[in-house]
């Protein structure tokens, strides 16, 4: 079962380093990611969700292959691939994998503007390993699915390092 959590940093740039740190753990297998999703608050109010992956691009890729294969075969690639990266790009936009955005942006929207909130949707983690990897970069709980006792121990994690 995926648990999901948020985080909140004092910028959109530590945010980052955090997703990247991730990522990098997964490489380690310390945790299995669903999704990690970046939210920000502009100045005007309006939040902006930063995804890991593109689906619009992704679908745009796949579909101008598709295309091409297709237009191979009816002796008109160029056609097909525009073709084919259109109806990818529109499929893709329309697709949505991950956490649910209206969720995310309903969440975001009690930000400070400036500050960013990691949303991630963990699959499997290592989590006193992850802990002691990710405490140093601090920020503050926004909300999690963990139960009550594994959210007090992130919530203790990520105050060491404020308190330091």
């Amino acid at each position: 079962m995926s648990s999901l959590i948020a985080i909140v940093y004092p910028t959109e740039a530590k945010a980052e380093e955090v997703r990247r740190r991730l990522i990098e753990l997964q490489k380690e297998y310390l945790i299995k990611l669903g999704d990690a999703v970046i939210a920000t608050k502009t100045d005007t109010g309006k939040v902006r969700l930063n995804q890991l992956v593109s689906m619009t691009t992704s679908g745009a890729v796949s579909g101008s292959f598709w295309g091409l294969l297709v237009g191979v075969l009816f002796l008109n690639p160029l056609i097909g691939a525009a073709v084919g990266a259109a109806s990818g790009a529109i499929a893709g936009a329309l697709t949505d994998v991950g956490m649910d955005d209206a969720f995310m942006k309903d969440l975001a929207g009690s930000l400070q503007p400036g500050n960013a909130a990691l949303f991630v949707l963990v699959q499997e983690m290592t989590a006193d390993k992850l802990l002691k990897e990710i405490s140093g970069f601090g920020g503050v709980v926004l909300k999690t699915s963990l139960d009550e006792t594994k959210e007090q121990i992130l919530r203790d994690a990520l105050q060491k390092d404020a308190a330091a």
